[in-house]
C-alpha cells in the first residue's frame, strides 16, 4: 500500500510537470522571436544582397507567420528534432549531446566539493552557535554570495596558474597534448579511469580543479546556510529534547534524529542549486574555455540562433523536471510520511 502511494505521488509529480513544459516551449518560442537581429543576415554574411537574404529566410522558414513557425516547431519536437543550429551548421540535438556531459561533469564536481564542505560546516555551526565555527560559516556564506563567479575564477587563475604555476592553463577540459579518452559516459575523468589511462585522468582532473572550485565557492553558500538553519530548527524541537532526556548519546541524537529530519530541505536546496548552476555556469565556462552548453547558449543568443536557444532552454527544462522528480523520490526514501501526505 505504501509503495502504491509513493508511485501515485511520483505519477502526480510527472503529470504536474507537463503543463510547465508546454508553457516553457511557448514562452521560449515567443521570446526568441523577440531577440534583436536577423539570423538570415548573419547566416548570409556581410556581403550578401537583399535577394540572397530573402532566399535564406525562406530556407530557414522565417518567411512564414509566427503561428506557422510555431506549429512547424512543435511538429519537429514531436519527432525529436530540435532543428539545426545556424551558427555551427550541426543539429542542435547533436550539439547538446556533445556539450552536456562537460557541463554536468563540472557541475557535479562543484556540488560534491561544496557538499563535503558546506554540510559539515552547517552542522558544526548549528551545534555551536556564536562560536568561531558559526562565525566562519556566516563569513563563508556571505563571501560566496557576494563574489561574482567570473571574479572568483579570474582570481583563482591569476593566483594558482599565473603566480604559483600549480594549475594548468585554463584552456578547456584537457591539455592539447593529450587525446580525449574513449567516449563512454562523456565525463573525461570517468572515461579515462575506465580506459585505465592515468595520464589523461590526471590531466582531466587538473583542468577540472579550478573551474569546479570556482563554482563550489558559489554553491557552498546557500547549502551551508540551509544546513545550519535546518539543523538549528530541528535541534530545538520537542522530539530532540525527548531523545536527549531518554539518555541517548549526543552523536546518536545528532545524526540519527536531528540530521535525518533536517536533510529534506538540504536535499531540496541541493537539487535547486544543481539545476540553476547547470544552466547558469556560463561565466565560469567562458573564463576557463569550458566547452559546455552554457557557453553554447550564449554564442547562440549573440547571433539570434533560434533553434539552438530553444533547444538549450528545453533541455534545461527537462533536466529541471527530472531533477525535481529525483528529489521527490529521495523524499519518499528519507521520510515515509511523504508518500502518505503527498
Amino acid at each position: 500500500m505504501a509503495a502504491a502511494s509513493k508511485l501515485s505521488v511520483i505519477g502526480r509529480r510527472c503529470g504536474q510537470a507537463l503543463p510547465a513544459l508546454v508553457g516553457i516551449i511557448i514562452v521560449t518560442f515567443v521570446l526568441t522571436r523577440a531577440l534583436p537581429g536577423d539570423p538570415a543576415v548573419y547566416f548570409a554574411g556581410p556581403a550578401a544582397d537583399a535577394n540572397s537574404i530573402a532566399q535564406i529566410r525562406k530556407s530557414l522558414g522565417l518567411d512564414r507567420s509566427l503561428p506557422e513557425q510555431f506549429f512547424f516547431y512543435i511538429r519537429q519536437l514531436l519527432v525529436g528534432d530540435l532543428g539545426q543550429s545556424i551558427s555551427t551548421g550541426r543539429p542542435v540535438s547533436t550539439e547538446l549531446i556533445a556539450r552536456l556531459p562537460a557541463s554536468i561533469e563540472l557541475t557535479l564536481a562543484a556540488l560534491i566539493v561544496s557538499a563535503l564542505i558546506a554540510i559539515p560546516l552547517g552542522i558544526l555551526a548549528a551545534t555551536r552557535p556564536d562560536s568561531w565555527v558559526d562565525h566562519l560559516c556566516r563569513f563563508v556564506t556571505t563571501a560566496g554570495v557576494s563574489l561574482p563567479t567570473f571574479f572568483t575564477g579570474i582570481l583563482l587563475v591569476y593566483v594558482f596558474y599565473y603566480l604559483l604555476g600549480w594549475a594548468p592553463a585554463p584552456m578547456g577540459r584537457l591539455n592539447v597534448i593529450l587525446l580525449s579518452p574513449p567516449h563512454v559516459t562523456g565525463f573525461y575523468t570517468v572515461d579515462a579511469m575506465l580506459a585505465g589511462d592515468l595520464e589523461t585522468f590526471r590531466g582531466a582532473l587538473g583542468q577540472l580543479v579550478l573551474p569546479a572550485s570556482t563554482l563550489a565557492l558559489f554553491t557552498l553558500a546557500p547549502l551551508a546556510r540551509m544546513t545550519r538553519g535546518a539543523m538549528l530548527q530541528v535541534l530545538g524541537s520537542e522530539f530532540v529534547r525527548t531523545a536527549r532526556a531518554a539518555g541517548l548519546s549526543g552523536r546518536k541524537v545528532l545524526f540519527t534524529y536531528a540530521f535525518r529530519n533536517a536533510l529534506l530541505p538540504v536535499i531540496t536546496t541541493l537539487g535547486m542549486i544543481f539545476s540553476f548552476t547547470l544552466g547558469a555556469n556560463v561565466l565560469v565556462e567562458k573564463v576557463f574555455a569550458w566547452p559546455g552548453i552554457g557557453s553554447y547558449a550564449i554564442e547562440a543568443l549573440v547571433v539570434s540562433d533560434y533553434a539552438a536557444v530553444q533547444g538549450f532552454v528545453l533541455a534545461m527544462a527537462i533536466l529541471f523536471v527530472v531533477l525535481n522528480l529525483v528529489v521527490d523520490i529521495a523524499y519518499t526514501l528519507i521520510d515515509p510520511r511523504v508518500g502518505i501526505e503527498g
